[in-house]
């Protein structure tokens, strides 16, 4: 009987010595096969998650003969549609004095262009009227002149396309905003706010002042 039981217990003891055997090469097996796909994963190329670029201005030996990461510009040669030789239309200047008359001819469609853009780029800070009470000056930034103060009403018009195009005090330049057509669109409805603040009933046209005289 004693022996019956030391033979069981032996048994015991030997298979649960092969049980931990199998579970320690088990644990290897699985180690061996993590290492090698790790291995293995390192020598894949990720050339469409990495791809090769470099920058225009910065050192690169893509072309040997100036070491950079793009061709320099030719001599003498302007870019197609850069000319910018106009300096009244884009510059709002005539050398260094400001110009007094429109660069181009200031239409229906021109005023209506510049009524939409100045609600969306001046307005917030301008007010829709213009007296510089627009709801981000409501919300605390520093507010701007009304445009109805002597200075701004005698300023030349290119003063306005020039402190769109180079900014002035807070305000930040808009010429990577606004392109050079919509900004005299602008200067041109500022022009409109200007006149219809200051205007009185004489000077609306005899045919259309019989409609504003209506009781509402």
């Amino acid at each position: 009987m004693i022996s019956l039981r030391r033979t069981v217990v032996k048994l015991r003891s030997k298979a649960r010595k092969e049980i931990a055997g199998l579970a320690r090469s088990g644990a290897c097996l699985r180690l061996t096969l993590a290492a090698t796909i790790a291995l293995s994963a390192t020598a894949c190329r990720r050339d469409m998650f990495h791809q090769p670029y470099s920058r225009p201005l910065e050192k690169s030996d893509f072309f040997r003969d100036n070491e950079m990461g793009s061709r320099p510009l030719v001599a003498h040669t302007v870019a197609r549609g850069h000319l910018d030789a106009d300096s009244a239309f884009y510059r709002g200047k005539i050398g260094t004095n400001l110009v007094d008359a429109f660069p181009m001819a200031v239409t229906r469609e021109t005023l209506e262009r510049g009524r939409e853009r100045f609600e969306i780029y001046c307005a917030p800070c301008h007010g829709r009227t213009g007296e510089g009470n627009g709801l981000i000056v409501q919300r605390g930034y520093p507010a701007p002149p009304s445009y109805h103060i002597d200075r701004l009403r005698n300023a030349p018009v290119g003063h306005f396309y020039d402190v769109m195009t180079q900014g002035y005090g807070v305000m930040y330049s808009y010429a990577q905003r606004v392109e050079p057509m919509d900004r005299w669109a602008i200067a041109a409805y500022i022009r409109v706010l200007q006149q219809s603040h200051n205007s009185t009933l004489a000077d609306v046209p005899a045919d259309q002042r019989a409609a504003l005289e209506r009781p509402k």
